[in-house]
């Protein structure tokens, strides 16, 4: 028998999957030609999946430079009639909103879809940023799944929804769907195929004020139309117990935590739930019927109050007197969990939860004291290290020309990079979105007087990085940018970017230097420096630092992932270091103090080398002042 892939036709089955994977195959099902996207986690699984069956399934896929042209990309292919998507995590919907909010006014013509992938808790972001405020803003009516399976079913519908009212629909995941694993039941594959055509419509498609105020009217009533239409859809449904005094309102990824809640309080029958798949627009008629139906309310929803306000309002503008709960039972802040969930509906109830949290908390402080500190740390021989090391040893030599008093200023960037904030690196002192380091550096100029050396990575200055620098030509500000280039869009999963020479299917096309963008750009000073040569990457980083203007240093090497494995393909031997102890009789530390390497460690009051995780990049050899930091013979 065949095995079963993303890709298989094969109604019925079952397959197990991540939730990221699943939402692909929803938008397989679905027949999308065209998607686009920008990495970044917890969305990135959706293109790659979509990038690996491509050319099996006649797919047109596309890693974007960022968020903006990557809707842009769906959007015009939606404008011809062709089924569309594009995907990206939630603060990415930032960079697209401009393109967004008017995709709102134009509609949609073949189904257009925006994947937002929210990340509470802020695992791998820099915010918890809740995407349904900008879908409200934008009159962009969103599906939000509760489970695996019906992320895949969700995801498949929206492209109906969308070309069944002419509008944009956005399906809203979280992290715990798109990274988690199940099982889920593969639906029927769209074979359809359409061709692309364009037909020249400015009173569609040219907004100046006269077309948008001509438009606005045209989005409001599909709008309206959808709100009707959420009363009856699957993802919405109300369950009445006969014997509740509570209602809970549960939104996605809460309904199952709501469910096993429940389950585990044993007040099934007490308790009416409301399943919200559409967060906006809300059921109204649902919501109506539940708030007429019981005497309190408990809204459950990740993150932000949304639902909650919403539901508030119904009540108020129906004249329903009934006492609504939400954020002051459930947290704001972070991911919601069954106990969380439990815990706000067994004060409600006066149900007692079969386990002892407090017992479990009191467990919880005892042995969390036990456990060593771990912060996440920049992998063993990784070229960002040494860069940093250079940076930083340049830069103190430049300031205490200034004096005593000036201290070197490091903005930094969105990246694997960012880890270098911690000790012994400290080598970012400010971080707040893509490209975000040039530009504050370009602030930063112009009011302060010390050294300033931003920096980014290679697939964030393609992304966001080219427009600050041209600002700081143009507005001659003094800053150092260094670009980080191990050639790949490393934090979230190696994807190539316009800088690898390779596009997502992994087709060959042209490769675009960062150094040639810069030159173009009119920067004067514009160096290539190999960070493992420290010597050398120190001196030209402090002729960058003294250049009278902005300057540019790209810090080329290879990321140490990718060079490890492509050793192993090539059966070649990764030769470790180790440390002469006759050599490090001093025990100055100045390898672990200097570097914070994981492959550096104390054991028995000895400095050694970890060799199965050393990579031989033979940093710390260099710095070591008793020349102590040998490599290993054969």
């Amino acid at each position: 028998m065949k095995e079963l892939t993303i890709s298989s036709d094969a109604p019925g089955e079952r397959l197990f999957v991540l939730g990221n994977e699943a939402i692909a195959r929803g938008a397989i099902e679905a027949g999308v030609q065209v998607a686009a996207a920008y990495p970044g986690t917890p969305s990135s699984e959706i293109l790659e999946t979509l990038a690996g069956v491509a050319k099996e399934l006649d797919i047109y896929v596309e890693w974007s430079t960022n968020e903006k042209v990557a809707f842009e990309v769906a959007l015009a292919a939606s404008i011809c009639g062709v089924r569309a998507m594009a995907c990206m995590k939630h603060v990415g919907v930032n960079v697209a909103h401009d393109a967004l909010i008017m995709a709102s006014y134009l509609g949609a013509k073949g189904g257009l879809v925006l994947l937002s992938a929210d990340d509470p808790w802020a695992w791998s972001s820099q915010n918890e940023q809740d995407s349904r405020y900008i879908a409200e803003q934008g009159y962009i009516p969103i599906l939000e799944p509760s489970s695996v399976q019906e992320a895949k079913d969700m995801m498949a519908h929206a492209f109906e929804l969308s070309e069944e009212f002419k509008h944009l629909f956005i399906v809203r995941s979280v992290t715990r769907i798109g990274h988690a694993r199940s099982d889920i039941v593969l639906g029927e594959m769209s074979r359809e195929r359409r061709r692309g055509y364009f037909k020249k419509d400015p009173s569609w498609l040219v907004y100046t004020p006269v077309q948008a105020r001509k438009n606005k009217p045209l989005m409001l009533e599909r709008f309206e139309k959808i709100g009707k239409a959420v009363n009856t859809l699957p993802y919405n449904q109300l369950r009445l117990a006969d014997r509740a005094k509570l209602g809970v309102i549960a939104c996605g990824l809460s309904y199952s935590y709501t469910l096993e809640a429940v389950k585990w309080l044993g007040i099934e029958d007490q308790v009416s739930i409301l399943k919200i798949g559409t967060p906006h627009p809300l059921p109204k008629e649902l919501v109506v019927k539940l708030l007429n139906s019981v005497g309190e309310i408990l809204v459950v929803e990740e993150l932000e109050p949304f639902v909650e306000l919403h539901v508030k309002a119904i009540a108020g503008e129906a004249n329903i007197p009934v006492k609504i709960h939400g954020k002051d039972l459930v947290p704001v802040i972070g991911e919601l969990s069954t106990r969380k969930v439990t815990e706000a509906i067994a004060r409600l109830t006066d149900s007692k939860p079969p386990v002892d949290f407090a017992e479990l908390d009191k467990l919880e402080q005892e042995t969390a004291p036990l456990l060593p500190w771990r912060p996440p740390a920049l992998c063993p021989g990784c070229p960002h290290r040494a860069s940093f090391y250079a940076i930083k040893l340049a830069a103190k030599k430049v300031a205490r020309e200034h004096g005593k008093d000036v201290e070197p200023i490091y903005p930094g960037d969105i990246g694997c990079y960012d880890l270098a904030y911690n000790p012994p690196l400290e080598a970012v002192d400010i971080q707040i979105c893509m490209g975000g380091s040039f530009g504050i550096a370009n602030g930063l100029a112009h009011v302060v007087e010390a050294p300033i050396i931003a920096h980014l990575g290679d697939s964030t200055f393609f992304h966001a990085g080219i427009p600050p620098l041209i600002d700081a030509v143009y507005n001659k500000a003094n800053i150092t940018m260094v670009i980080l280039d191990n050639s790949a869009t490393a934090m979230t999963g190696f994807q190539p970017h316009p800088g690898t020479g390779y596009t997502a299917t992994g087709d060959e096309t042209i490769q675009l230097k960062i150094e040639d963008i810069a030159r173009a750009c009119g920067v004067k000073f514009v160096e290539v420096i190999d960070p493992f040569d420290l010597k050398k990457a120190t001196e030209t980083i402090e002729k960058a630092i003294r250049f009278d203007g902005p300057a540019v240093i790209v810090s080329r090497k290879l990321c140490t992932v990718i060079e490890l494995r492509e050793k192993r393909e090539r059966k070649e031997k990764v030769i470790p270091y180790y440390i002469d102890q006759d050599k490090c009789n001093i025990k100055c530390d100045a390898c672990i103090e200097l570097l914070g390497c994981p492959a550096i460690l104390k054991q028995d009051g000895k400095t050694i080398i970890d060799s199965s995780l050393c990579t031989g990049c033979g940093i710390c050899a260099q710095i070591c002042p008793y020349k102590a930091i040998i490599e290993e013979k054969e």
